[in-house]
């Protein structure tokens, strides 16, 4: 009887071919002898290994980009399954070449290693970017409109100029005959001295009537080197001026509490105007009054979505300057707790942050004012790529069920490109405090408005004059100072 030469000596199993194959495909193939597929399957290995460093490394930023992008996301899906396919035909070549004999316990738990390395690194992946695409779908606007492919036939043709939300771009006179497509859109602050977002905190949930946006923090930031203005607006403070066009009072104001705001346009949505929902029309368009500025987007989060995101970080630390105590502190499920914070590093869960937050009867509206900006800081600072990475599904569903906003979905990869410019050490903090009230009457305080505004465009223009005129620290350093 004929043997194959070295059977004797190799009888390479069909279960650890597979497994080889699946731990790094090729492997396997080494294994059983197949060399030139092996090199060729290495070949393939190198290149995919290659992008996957670049992506780490120097590219960090541009896979940032794909992350936030619905098409990318698609892509990613799509690229995931090939790489399934690759990995699976690696690991059948190598099963089908190898020698099957009887089989034990051993090659048992080698096919299901084998099965699980091969299967399970590819579901994570794609519920991630399902995730993270659902996502974006869900809770950002749908697309900026854009103007249609360019069009050009010398570089004297004239142009008229398009404006889209938050950029100004050109588009050629639309009498031109030559086309040629130009997929490239302007940053969305292509034009703009600077970029302001406001974050809006809803007090609304169980027990409470309506919604009320008991938080109020504009931050603007100057997309040419990540200087940041954080300016904190009283939830009580009275008369603050409307846009022409909106609201039905002669004073061309508010005249109740800017907390109120978002309820009365609710009730009356025909006096609010503008692109958005008439909540957020006058909610944006005040506050550009009140500071001089356009505010392009918002973002409103609501109390339990708040105490998810930071639950679903894993808490968050903060340097409690003084004990504060509220024996019947409002619950965001609707009952009454008495809670306790005592002062120094904290770290707090969901639940306690937002009460750090909102805590204002042992002190006043400015000293909860200053903990809010804080623990944003603290919560952005502190959210780690990969900690966002670990918890990922269970933060995905807590913004999903509690963020609204008007940022478009495809602008996203515009604030990536942010991120490396801001640092908390550089968010200039703008505090209104009591100094700036002038009068008060029942149920009603009076600010001092053209200061608010003088201060605030001080801020923005020239941080570093501000923080010398007005007193005014980083985010960091005001934070170890307590105004309860």
């Amino acid at each position: 009887m004929s043997t194959v030469p070295g059977a004797e000596r190799r009888q390479p199993g069909a279960a650890a071919a597979a497994l080889f194959s699946a731990i790094v495909p090729g492997w396997g193939q080494v294994y059983v002898g197949l060399s030139r597929i092996a090199y060729a399957l290495f070949v393939v290995n190198m290149l995919l290994f290659t992008g996957l460093v670049l992506l780490l490394g120097p590219l960090q930023l541009e896979a940032v980009k794909l992350w936030v992008s619905p098409n990318a996301l698609l892509a990613i899906m799509g690229f995931n399954i090939a790489v399934l396919v690759y990995r699976t035909f690696a690991v059948a070549g190598a099963y089908r070449a190898a020698t099957v004999g009887p089989r034990g316990w051993a090659d048992g738990i080698g096919m299901v290693a084998a099965v699980g390395l091969l299967v399970i690194p590819h579901l994570v992946l794609g519920l991630f970017a399902w995730t993270q695409y659902d996502l974006i779908r869900s809770v950002f606007s749908p697309k900026t409109p854009v103007v249609a492919d360019t069009t050009t036939t010398s570089s004297t043709t004239p142009e008229s100029t398009t404006t889209l939300p938050g950029s100004t771009t050109s588009q050629p006179d639309s009498t031109t005959t030559t086309t040629i497509p130009t997929t490239t859109i302007p940053p969305v602050w292509d034009g703009l001295d600077r970029l302001n977002i406001v974050l809006l905190g809803a007090d609304a949930g169980v027990g409470r009537t309506g919604v009320r946006t008991d938080t109020t923090i504009v931050v603007s930031i100057d997309p040419s080197n990540g200087e940041v203005a954080m300016i904190s607006v009283p939830r009580n403070l009275s008369n603050v001026p409307l846009p022409m066009g909106m609201g039905t009072w002669d004073c061309n104001c508010f005249p109740d509490l800017l907390t109120h705001l978002y309820d009365a346009a609710e009730r009356n949505p025909s006096a609010f105007p503008g692109p958005n929902e008439p909540w957020f029309n006058a909610i944006k368009g005040a506050l550009g009054e009140l500071l001089g500025i356009p505010i392009h987007y918002y973002a409103m989060v609501t109390l339990d979505g708040f105490v998810g995101v930071v639950d679903a970080l894993g808490g968050v630390t903060i340097d409690v300057p003084k004990t504060i105590i509220d024996p019947t502190y409002p619950h965001e499920n609707g009952s009454t707790v008495r809670v306790e914070i005592q002062a120094g590093r904290q770290h707090l869960d969901g639940h306690m942050a937002l009460a750090y937050a909102r805590i204002r009867r042992p002190s006043d509206d400015f000293a909860r004012m200053h903990r809010q900006r804080c623990v944003l800081g603290a919560v952005i600072e502190q959210s780690s790529p990969l900690e966002i990475l670990l918890n990922f599904p269970k933060l995905a569903t807590a913004v999903k069920s509690s963020v609204t906003t008007d940022i478009p979905q495809d602008r996203l990869v515009d604030f990536v490109d942010l991120l490396p410019k801001i640092s908390t050490d550089r968010i200039g903090s703008l505090r209104i405090d009591r100094s700036y009230v002038v009068s008060t009457a029942p149920g009603r305080t009076y600010y001092d408005l053209v200061r608010i505004k003088s201060e605030a465009t001080l801020l923005m223009e020239d941080p570093v004059a501000a923080r010398d005129r007005l007193g005014l620290g980083s985010l960091d350093a005001a934070c170890d100072q307590s105004f309860d």
